[in-house]
């Protein structure tokens, strides 16, 4: 009984106080949840070998405000933009396509993080509730530069919530 006291105590010892964790959505999760509770999507556009886009997983969504708002008012998802997984959004399957032996590019990352028709790592795009690209930046961002961006997304999709009612 003792030993068992003593390992949930380092637990919670262990998980910092304030802990949270990003919720994340897959496109398919985050399209119907936007059908029954419209919230904007917040989309994270990377690789696994972009040492920014890993700087970004450690650090900026690791951010407890960050988390906070995210899991409050946006639906995230994080796309790897080399899966080779099909993902249907927009009565649309999206694919992988190669590019040459072992690379490639997913096709729905082609569509949200092509910018001056060019695809760099990471992305951030933002879509509104019509999942219409309502802002899109190729960079590492860090939790300062983060944080205005969605205040500003949340202002347009409360504007447009009060301005245009829902059929």
């Amino acid at each position: 009984m003792k030993k068992r006291i003593f390992i949930v105590l380092i637990f919670f010892w262990a998980i910092p106080s304030g802990f949270a964790q990003l919720k994340s959505y897959t496109f398919e999760e985050a399209a119907q949840l936007t059908k029954e509770n419209p919230k904007p999507i917040v989309v994270f556009i990377h690789t696994n070998w972009c040492k920014y886009c890993k700087m970004m997983e450690n650090s900026t969504f690791k951010n407890p405000e960050i988390i906070s708002m995210l899991n409050d008012s946006f639906y995230f998802v994080a796309l790897d933009a080399e899966t080779k997984t099909d993902i249907s959004f927009e009565n649309h399957t999206f694919k992988f396509q190669p590019t040459g032996q072992n690379t490639g590019i997913h096709e729905l990352a082609t569509a949200l993080a092509t910018l001056n028709n060019q695809v760099s790592y990471p992305t951030i795009t933002i879509l509104d509730k019509k999942n219409t690209i309502l802002f899109q930046k190729q960079s590492y961002l860090n939790a300062k530069e983060l944080i205005p961006i969605l205040e500003k997304t949340l202002e347009i999709a409360i504007f447009e919530k009060n301005s245009f009612p829902n059929p």
